[in-house]
């Protein structure tokens, strides 16, 4: 690779990106870029009443998730020095398209690519991906109070979400390496193995 990289790791709710994301950048000394979850004050509305929250949550993310792209840009990726990230900016569209319907939609799409086409898109992106069970089952682990609204029928449409959107990614970004996981066989928090094969791999595409 001829410059920095700019890493992003990607995953339904629960796969365990910014575990992995903070090991990775621990792992090559990378600054990490962590998206902000907890601070939204929509979460625990938007839970219990998708329908008269989805805008406001939608819009607090895509806003803080903009800044922070801006800010990685500038301080990173300009001058470049590698970064990764525990998100890539086009998960915004991932949830829009499932929480958001009619004219909010159509107002959230046009607000997502002013402020995003121009941005740069990640060089690598590592999808964790995993089936319904292993993501309710580390939902559950980590007892977010505001994720106990989850549903599974909710869980299972992101999963089919994500799988198209990273098959949509890799058209619409072909310079973009999409790397998937598999969550389900693959334990990167306890298998030292498993992780050193998921560094070993990243450290080739970082070359």
């Amino acid at each position: 690779m001829k410059h920095a990289p700019f890493i992003a790791v990607e995953g339904p709710i629960g796969a365990g990106k910014t575990t992995l994301a903070t090991m990775l950048a621990e792992e090559f000394q990378l600054p990490v870029i962590k998206e902000i979850v907890e601070e939204n004050p929509y979460l625990d509305k938007f839970y219990q009443n998708m329908d008269d929250w989805s805008f406001q949550l939608e819009m607090f993310f895509l806003c803080n998730r903009y800044k922070q792209l801006e800010d990685t840009v500038n301080e990173y990726i300009n001058k470049d020095k590698p970064v990764i990230s525990d998100y890539h900016i086009y998960k915004n569209l991932i949830f829009g398209e499932r929480t958001l319907k009619g004219t909010k939609r159509d107002k959230y799409r046009e607000i997502y690519h002013v402020l995003t086409d121009d941005l740069p898109k990640p060089d690598i992106i590592l999808y964790i991906r995993a089936d319904l069970d292993t993501l309710m089952a580390r939902i559950a682990k980590r007892g977010r109070p505001f994720e106990e609204e989850i549903s599974p029928a909710y869980m299972q449409q992101l999963i089919e979400d994500y799988d198209d959107a990273m098959a949509s990614l890799a058209v619409r970004e072909p310079s973009t390496v999409i790397v998937t996981i598999d969550g389900n066989q693959i334990d990167f928090v306890e298998n030292k193995e498993d992780f050193a094969a998921i560094s070993a791999q990243l450290k080739e595409l970082m070359k």
